[in-house]
């Protein structure tokens, strides 16, 4: 959360002449509703399995940029189905620049419970990082550099 997958990978699409995708906007694509309300309607588990299925068929199409949903991580399918499919680029981010990045944003249902965000942004990466590392081709931080830097370095390091 934060990290500017979609950002960038709006960015490294343009550089690589592909089409781009985001789960979630994909989601709310085939769904007619924002991925807030999904979460107030299924709950998280319900919109993991929306998720889990768009991400298989979003990863069977070629020569696409996808950004994921952070948690998108903790399926096992989607982290094998990513792996097998895809060169996978986690986007490391430091909590305290995730929360510089999110903490006004009321769109992010994760953050909008009695529990701090950066305690919730702690909480997730401690979740999520040691399975980002285990599918990850490449880890480029996103702290330090803007949007376009980290496409441009991305395009490097892929070779493409």
């Amino acid at each position: 959360m934060g990290a500017g997958k979609s950002t960038i990978g709006k960015y490294l699409a343009q550089q690589l002449h592909m089409e781009f995708y985001d789960s979630d906007h994909e989601i709310e694509h085939r769904t007619g509703a924002d991925i807030s309300w999904v979460f107030d309607v299924e709950g998280e588990e319900g919109f993991r399995q929306r998720e889990e299925k768009v991400i298989n068929d979003l990863s069977e199409l070629q020569g696409i940029v996808l950004a994921t949903g952070g948690g998108s991580i903790k399926s096992k399918e989607s982290r094998n189905r990513l792996s097998a499919r895809g060169i996978v680029v986690y986007l490391e981010t430091p909590v305290e620049k995730q929360l510089a990045r999110v903490q006004k944003d009321k769109r992010r249902p994760l953050l909008q419970t009695e529990e701090p965000p950066q305690e919730v942004l702690e909480r997730l990466a401690a979740e999520r990082n040691a399975l980002y590392l285990e599918i990850a081709d490449y880890v480029v931080r996103t702290d330090e550099q803007g949007a376009k830097l980290v496409a441009n370095q991305i395009a490097e390091l892929i070779g493409l």
